[in-house]
């Protein structure tokens, strides 16, 4: 099964199991000077369209949004429905993971910080890892792999 998991923010974690074995990484859509915020989604749109024309997913996974308000719920609400209607447009299918439950599953914790879940993933991945973002995507990859064998 292809999994291309997703932590989606202005900085995206991603992990997917097929890219040279596992393929993970982070990418930057915060708008350039001048931009209106709009050209976040529109890149972000494309680069999810390649990343899926690449991977050829089965299943994406994504970390549930946390609708706290302001500028961060936004962003990410509407990445949330980039990823759901590219994933429709396919037939795709999808899924959320609470942080919490991602916490849990990844330190035994469901309080971690986001400094434990990097260490964490270190430890586990024994690679080096760019941020939480990353972390996070490595973390919803496992997470998808033990759940949906």
């Amino acid at each position: 099964m292809n999994i291309l998991a997703l932590d989606c923010g202005t900085k995206t974690g991603y992990a997917t199991n097929l890219l040279n074995g596992e393929g993970s990484g982070v990418v930057d859509f915060k708008p350039k000077a001048r931009e209106s915020g709009g050209m976040r989604f529109l890149r972000f749109a494309s680069w999810l369209s390649e990343m899926f024309d690449l991977v050829k997913p089965d299943l994406v996974v994504y970390e549930m949004p946390h609708n706290r308000g302001g500028s961060a719920t936004e962003v990410l609400n509407g990445m949330v429905a980039i990823v759901q209607k590219e994933c429709a447009s396919r037939g795709i299918e999808y899924t959320t993971v609470h942080s919490a439950t991602l916490k849990k599953f990844a330190t035994g914790s469901g309080r971690a910080g986001k400094e434990d879940m990097i260490h964490k993933a270190i430890e586990v991945f024994n690679k080096r890892i760019l941020d939480d973002n990353e972390a996070d995507a490595l973390w919803l990859l496992e997470y998808a792999k033990e759940e949906f064998k």
